[in-house]
């Protein structure tokens, strides 16, 4: 499947760029531009946490995907705005917004198909990739992302639980994911955009495990209908 992002300036040339994302692995095909800098190379400010082994991967896949759009904005601030589409196999979006804003949603695709092990949690989110979206959608998305992956845990056996502490856990992951992401970013662009993009993406990962529950609660209302029915049996 491919999603295709415009990033559209009054004051600049269009930015394009298509993710191709494998229908089985849900990892991203995107053209990597050799040689690749130093600052995706593994060990560059390595994720303490980092599973792959730096005497066999010479390249952190996340980095590495990611390189080419951080170059292409490098010259861009946070605020600098932009229309951003989005065009995919079954509809476009179109957004008039920030670059922060549109870069956070496009690397937030990547970054999930990247082949990342600590970001494949996200690849079901990436398969029904969702543009700029809100708070209060995310929230959506990531808590029936979770339940789903729960209950096809269950149907094979094994244990599961349905109170979303192993989320808060896998967004722990996330956030040291983004800290040292943001650090490699930090070491060779002198603009903001990209970092603060990341940041962005950074902040639900930080806020994500406190408020879900709460926003849930909030939620309910919509599924009124649902609760209040009698169980057939």
């Amino acid at each position: 499947m491919n999603f295709k992002y415009r990033f559209e300036f009054t004051d600049r040339a269009n930015e394009d760029f298509v993710v191709c994302i494998d229908n089985c692995s849900l990892e991203a095909n995107l053209p990597i531009t050799e040689p690749l800098p130093q600052w995706t190379e593994l060990a560059f400010n390595i994720c303490p946490h980092c599973t792959l082994d730096v005497t066999t991967v010479s390249h952190c896949p996340l980095a590495a995907r990611i390189s080419g759009i951080i170059d292409r904005f490098e010259a861009l601030v946070s605020h600098d705005e932009a229309t951003v589409k989005v065009v995919t196999e079954d509809r476009m979006y179109a957004c008039k917004t920030t670059v922060q804003r549109g870069l956070g949603s496009l690397l937030g695709l990547v970054i999930a198909t990247s082949g990342c092990p600590h970001t494949a949690f996200f690849r079901p989110m990436a398969r029904f990739h969702l543009p700029f979206s809100s708070e209060e959608e995310t929230i959506y998305r990531v808590a029936g992302m979770y339940l789903i992956g729960q209950f096809l845990q269950k149907s094979e056996g094994k244990d599961i639980e349905v109170n979303l502490s192993g989320l808060a856990e896998l967004y722990t992951h996330v956030e040291i994911v983004n800290l040292h992401i943001s650090n490699r970013i930090r070491a060779v662009t002198s603009k903001d955009a990209s970092v603060n993009a990341i940041i962005l993406l950074d902040f639900f990962a930080k806020n994500m495990p406190y408020v879900i529950e709460d926003h849930l609660k909030d939620i309910r209302q919509v599924y009124s209908a649902y609760l209040d029915t009698p169980v057939l049996k």
